[in-house]
């Protein structure tokens, strides 16, 4: 009957009941609702040690009936407010646009003020198109690193002296992905665009050639301290308990990830000349979109 989400629920009781002002409480928290699949966890006893625990943090910090309002001022200009009354699972957003925060001077105080009585949950993100195409690799959660190597002919594939690709036209190319999670993440989302001059050979579609193996798909996962060979591979298929080929992108899902060193590859063919810009590959947790990480931008020449 044990389970690491039943030990997080009787922990997170017993820590509310010793030490409720104590950092970790939220976290287990977010944790607990995190590893929900479909609206509940995986057994009846996960369900009532959590339900017990969530239900004592509801009683602790949220007995209060929400009954306030929150303002907020960016700078010196007061940006809007919005009140809360009663319970409710709506959210509110408060959109301010990018050329109000370009006209700050590259940075600028953002103060948050609630008045009343109840709980306030927030979150400031910030969406923006970058100016330049050559973007920088980006660790914020996750490292991912992007390589691309030949099949069939190894001269079919150059990395050039500036790290720009040089790909033969009609080769079978194998994209290589290596993302790094430093700790545990949920709900991971692996996007990889393609080059426009390749295209995906899906294995699932019966009109697919024959793909050769992957050498490299039994590689030693190192979680933590601990390292994982080929029979811990065996057990688990993939890291990835979702994936989509599509005409410009791939993409692989999971739930839940655990610390360590992923790989994930694809096999592509070189059908169409030219040069072309490669936009970063990019992990994420998709429900906390803060964390993430990134390749840089590539080159890609098919000739």
């Amino acid at each position: 009957m044990y389970s690491n989400r039943r030990a997080d629920g009787v922990l997170l009781e017993a820590l509310i009941k010793a030490d409720p002002q104590n950092d970790l409480i939220q976290k287990l928290v977010r944790g607990l609702l995190a590893h929900r699949v479909k609206g509940a966890w995986a057994n009846t006893q996960e369900n009532v040690f959590i339900l017990l625990a969530l239900d004592r943090y509801f009683q602790t910090f949220e007995k209060v009936t929400p009954d306030f309002v929150t303002k907020m001022w960016l700078g010196d200009t007061y940006a809007g407010e919005q009140a809360f009354k009663g319970r409710s699972v709506d959210s509110n957003v408060l959109n301010i646009p990018m050329s109000y925060l370009m006209k700050q001077g590259g940075e600028s105080d953002l103060i948050i003020d609630k008045r009343g009585a109840g709980r306030l949950y927030y979150r400031i993100g910030m969406k923006y198109a970058p100016s330049n195409l050559k973007i920088e690799p980006a660790d914020y959660g996750f490292t991912v690193l992007r390589s691309y190597e030949p099949v069939d002919k190894p001269d079919d594939v150059k990395q050039n002296a500036d790290g720009s690709w040089t790909i033969k036209t009609g080769a079978r190319v194998r994209v290589r992905l290596t993302m790094v999670a430093e700790s545990r993440r949920y709900h991971v989302a692996l996007v990889d665009p393609l080059p426009a001059g390749l295209e995906i050979l899906n294995p699932e579609l019966a009109a697919t050639e024959s793909l050769p193996d992957d050498a490299k798909a039994t590689p030693v996962i190192t979680v933590g301290s601990r390292s994982f060979g080929s029979w811990w591979w065996w057990y688990r298929a993939n890291w990835f308990e979702h994936q989509n080929f599509r005409d410009e992108r791939a993409e692989a899902f999971t739930s839940l990830l655990w610390e360590g060193v992923y790989n994930y590859s694809y096999v592509t063919r070189a059908t169409t000349p030219g040069h072309f810009v490669v936009p970063p590959a990019k992990a994420e947790e998709m429900y906390q979109p803060e964390t993430f990480g990134r390749t840089g931008t590539d080159s890609v020449t098919i000739e």
